[in-house]
């Protein structure tokens, strides 16, 4: 079984180890056949990646955050290669979800002893997603994370902090199953695994192989559900708190009063007024 790893170099807060000496100890180690090949700039790891599963690799590893992993992903996408992940980032969601080691040792080890299953890919605006994508609140944090100049979970904390005594719900209407919701959003997850990373759970029953989409609606923030909403998502027990709406659905579609932001996996893309979401079942195979 071949093996490519698409190494994001400037993934993660520890930026003192030498990555692809460790990969290589212990891919060597474990007796795999393996290439390393470094990503240069944003959006480089899908044409890696791509061209790995051209090239009849098994697996294609993402070496870095959710960032990563989506462009790896997207790159395989319609190939017989299957999506492996080292996690490297700052939140690691989908690595989470899959019960993937976060040590580096742990998740080559068992890259090079896999076994695979298929998921669900979301698409939003014909971008596709794997773990979670999101409209208002989330996807401006995230922006604003990306110009903070720091990584890792106490800057993000910090971010969001700052960010919620400034943002205001936004009117929106949604299709979905055939039901026509006129509500506002502070913010809308589409949830295909159950969480954002770092254990906190937006949708804690969302299954990436039932052919559904985990909506989670949180209409405004004040501050007392703001706390519940903090604990469900440290707990796992959003769904009960009070905090939020939920609806499964495979086809949805927004309209806004004004542009909102939305993200993919994480990373902010544009502000726009209309959604289109969906679901493909079982298209990505995933090595796990």
């Amino acid at each position: 079984m071949r093996i490519c790893f698409i190494l994001n170099p400037t993934s993660g807060t520890n930026r003192t180890q030498d990555v692809p000496a460790l990969l290589t100890r212990y891919a060597t180690t474990a007796g795999a056949e393996f290439e390393i090949r470094p990503t240069q700039y944003a959006g480089h790891a899908e044409e890696l990646a791509r061209a790995a599963a051209q090239e009849g690799y098994r697996v294609v590893v993402a070496v870095g955050g959710d960032g990563t992993v989506n462009e790896v992903a997207r790159g395989l996408l319609g190939t017989s290669a299957a999506l492996g992940i080292v996690p490297r980032g700052s939140g690691n969601g989908l690595a989470r979800h899959l019960h993937i080691p976060l040590d580096l040792p742990g998740a080559v080890r068992r890259i090079c002893a896999p076994t695979f299953q298929r998921m669900d890919v979301g698409h939003i605006n014909g971008r596709p997603f794997f773990c979670t994508a999101g409209l208002g609140f989330d996807a401006h944090v995230s922006k604003m994370f990306a110009r903070a100049g720091t990584r890792g979970l106490s800057t993000y904390v910090k971010v969001a902090l700052r960010e919620y005594r400034r943002y205001q719900a936004m009117p929106i209407e949604v299709e979905l199953n055939n039901q026509h919701l006129a509500t506002n959003c502070y913010v809308l997850a589409f949830a295909n695994a159950a969480q954002y990373g770092n254990n906190a759970y937006i949708a804690p029953r969302a299954d990436i192989q039932d052919g559904l989409l985990d909506l989670c609606l949180i209409d405004g923030l004040s501050f007392p559900r703001a706390v519940r909403v903090g604990l469900g998502l440290a707990l796992g027990t959003l769904p009960t708190s009070g905090g939020a709406v939920y609806h499964t659905s495979c086809h949805i579609q927004v309209k806004a009063a004004r542009p909102l932001g939305f993200h993919v996996d994480g990373d902010y893309v544009a502000d726009e007024t209309d959604f289109v979401v969906s679901l493909d079942p079982l298209a990505l195979e995933v090595a796990v």
